[in-house]
């Protein structure tokens, strides 16, 4: 299933204006909206799991600034200031009881989504995030390993999904370097803000936490510290997975996602009267 790709302006906060692009597609079966959010790797690595997913529900997909050649305005700076701009896109798109699924730092914007108590956002899904620190469990340094060392610590078969830089199309190898620059500014090097463990305990939407069990970018102990600290969180582990479920096992991912949104997780109610159709 195929979204239209767009360019929304925005301001969010003293940030002004944004141009987001954004992918919309309106799926053929669940009535949820979905905002589905790439890690560091680029919106390349949600591309083939936004398909499956929209098949299921009302999907939403940003690129966020300064990503896949996009504009990053120097004021935005920070994985806090990319939750407001999503916050204000629900705002614009008048989209409410949205579930947020994030990969990575991703997953770290969609935490801090949770702590603007946005009306618009039902719950949360953070897949492999990265954002707080847990003693004796640090994120990979990302920005010291090479692409190949990347792929070892990534997934739980690097062999089979590991990238081939020379096979990547050229304008995805062309947007690597700003990619990469991109992240730096959003997460730092150490991909984690030292208060946010704390302030964790401000989410009040439902909250999922799935983790692949080979992740070594950020390991499963540190998952399970990120739902405890969520209040009310469910931890779900996916076996022979890496840091990034939705393309190295996509149909566990979409199965915890599904069963997650069809106990009414958006609600807060326990009745899934905005479920996914099931797989």
């Amino acid at each position: 299933m195929t979204g239209t790709t767009q360019t929304i302006s925005l301001t969010a906060g003293e940030v002004s204006p944004v141009d987001l692009t954004v992918t919309v597609t309106e799926g053929a079966g669940g009535r949820r909206p979905f905002l589905l959010l790439h890690g560091g790797g680029g919106p390349q690595t949600v591309a083939a799991f936004a398909e499956l997913l929209s098949s299921r529900a009302r999907l939403v997909t940003p690129t966020h600034p300064g990503f896949a050649g996009t504009a990053r305005p120097g004021a935005l700076a920070s994985v806090r200031g990319l939750a407001a701009l999503y916050v204000a896109l629900l705002d614009a798109m008048d989209l409410t009881d949205v579930t947020v699924v994030g990969n990575s730092i991703g997953g770290w914007i969609a935490a801090e989504m949770a702590l603007l108590h946005s009306p618009r956002v039902g719950s949360v899904i953070l897949v492999d995030a990265a954002g707080i620190e847990v003693p004796g469990h640090p994120v990979a340094d990302f920005f010291s390993l090479t692409l190949d060392q990347v792929s070892q610590l990534s997934y739980h078969d690097p062999v089979k999904f590991g990238i081939d830089l020379a096979s990547l199309p050229p304008a995805v190898q062309a947007a690597m370097p700003g990619n990469r620059a991109s992240l730096a500014v959003y997460a730092g090097t150490t991909f984690a803000d030292p208060t946010l463990a704390g302030r964790l305990a401000g989410v009040t939407v439902p909250a999922l936490v799935v983790w692949g069990e080979a992740d070594r970018i950020v390991d499963p102990d540190y998952g399970r510290a990120y739902a405890a600290a969520i209040p009310g969180a469910r931890f779900r582990l996916l076996a022979a997975t890496g840091h990034l479920p939705q393309i190295e096992t996509p149909d566990q991912l979409l199965a915890a996602i599904t069963e997650f949104a069809g106990a009414g997780a958006g609600t807060g109610t326990g009745v899934g009267s905005g479920a996914l159709t099931a797989p």
